[in-house]
């Protein structure tokens, strides 16, 4: 039984700790399909897939099932040293042949995001390290970047109000401008201002000394950093022309974007690039067991058959390749090849933000963006200007509030809307989403 006094002892992510003493969370006590519930019965149409990660929705029969069967066989095993266990074996073998046309040859399980891209920055370094180039360290992300919030993920992620309160922090990370179509590229073609934010990637590593750099730490969209910030079609592509030119890996942060979120299975997939690592978590077993994944290349994993001093691999956790997890991630990755969940996100990503268009007759919205089911809405204070709501204007928070109240639930990033239903969303979730924001920028005014 939940006490009155929940909350009091509760520290929650994202928010300042007296706010939430004061007043009670929403507290969820049950999910289906792609409604959740509170305490008080009500249910809430998720278009958030609770953190981008519950891709085939609430109460899958197959993974529950996939879980009690792997818990009534062993619930842990370590996979440290020269141990496994059948589900860790058996997704690291699925999740390579997934990958074949990206060259993806190795896995390594971590909890989560953050672990992934952890991994990810950690088997970098070390790789040239192998390969005796051991200047090689650095590492080149993007402003308004999101990778976790480790240390090393932090450090690479490119947003002051994640790293303020922790800094100083990891040498070696540096940042740069990323594409901005909204508020960046005045007066240029989409392809135009690619190539130029490119450009300014390869000229800042040539600064630093590509000699000197290990590797392009880059989203393939980015998410909670920039608010669901859609590069322009080239860039990508052009982050993988400098590397290849510079010898330096790319690093694909495909925390949110992997198993179908942009309607390709993969996001680097949608931009017809083949990092050298890649990044998973979220969709992988659509957060019913925290799992994470990093994959490496042929190209990378071949630097580790060597006798070279430093090719043991001496990282990784405790709960690396859980048994649970991964019989998790099995079951759901069943359902998201069955039901070909990348081309529903697709189509019904499509009719979304056709849709989302409608909210621009709002003065406060400025933008309606996306790619699948990965969309966003800005909110402006003067769509001509584009004046972003300050911190201390409360028009964001009462409109989020209100889309609340009418049983809907977006994720409120600053400015934006983010919207990341599931995978499993039908064009009848988008029209019961869309009657709760327009009823609900219809009824909020600007100010108190």
């Amino acid at each position: 039984m939940i006490s009155n006094s929940t909350g009091r002892y509760l520290w929650h992510p994202m928010i300042e700790p007296r706010v939430t003493e004061n007043n009670p969370p929403v507290v969820i006590e049950r999910g289906e399909g792609v409604y959740v519930y509170d305490g008080q019965g009500r249910r809430i149409l998720d278009c958030n897939a609770g953190m981008w990660c519950v891709n085939v929705g609430y109460g899958r029969k197959e993974i529950a099932d996939a879980i009690a069967a792997q818990l009534s066989r062993i619930s842990y095993a370590s996979i440290f040293g020269n141990s496994a266990t059948p589900p860790s074996l058996e997704l690291s073998e699925r999740l390579v042949r997934m990958l074949e046309p990206e060259g993806m040859a190795r896995v390594m399980f971590g909890s989560g995001g953050s672990d992934a891209v952890e991994t990810a920055l950690k088997l970098s370094r070390q790789y040239w390290k192998i390969q005796n180039r051991a200047d090689k360290t650095k590492v080149f992300s993007l402003k308004n970047s999101y990778h976790g919030l480790n240390f090393g993920g932090l450090s690479a992620t490119g947003g002051p109000m994640w790293r303020r309160a922790y800094e100083p922090l990891l040498p070696g990370f540096h940042q740069v401008d990323a594409p901005d179509l909204y508020r960046g590229a005045e007066g240029e073609t989409p392809e135009a201002h690619g190539l130029r934010m490119a450009a300014l990637m390869e000229r800042e590593i040539l600064y630093h000394g590509a000699d000197t750099v290990a590797a392009v730490l880059v989203e393939p969209v980015q998410g909670a950093g920039a608010g669901v910030n859609v590069f322009p079609a080239n860039y990508f592509a052009a982050i993988r022309a400098i590397c290849d030119r510079h010898d330096i890996l790319m690093i694909a942060d495909e925390v949110i974007t992997g198993f179908g979120r942009l309607g390709s299975m993969f996001g680097s997939r949608h931009w017809h690039t083949k990092p050298d690592i890649m990044c998973f978590a979220k969709g992988i077993n659509s957060g019913y067991v925290p799992l994470g994944a990093t994959v490496v290349s042929e190209k990378v994993a071949a630097a580790w058959q060597t006798d070279h001093p430093l090719a043991a691999i001496t990282h990784g956790y405790t709960y690396s390749g859980h048994p649970v997890a991964c019989a998790a991630a099995l079951a759901n990755l069943d359902i998201v090849e069955k039901h070909d969940l990348p081309a529903n996100a697709a189509a019904v990503g499509g009719y979304f933000l056709e849709r989302l268009r409608e909210l621009t007759k709002y003065p406060t919205v400025g933008q309606v963006r996306g790619v699948g089911l990965m969309l966003a809405i800005e909110l402006v204070q003067d769509q001509e200007r584009k004046t972003p709501f300050t911190a201390q204007q409360s028009y964001p928070k009462r409109l989020n509030q209100a889309v609340m109240s009418r049983n809907a639930q977006v994720r409120l990033n600053g400015n934006r809307f983010i919207i990341s239903p599931p995978l499993v969303f039908t064009r009848a979730h988008v029209d019961e989403a869309m009657d709760a924001l327009h009823q609900s920028f219809a009824a909020t005014p600007i100010e108190d």
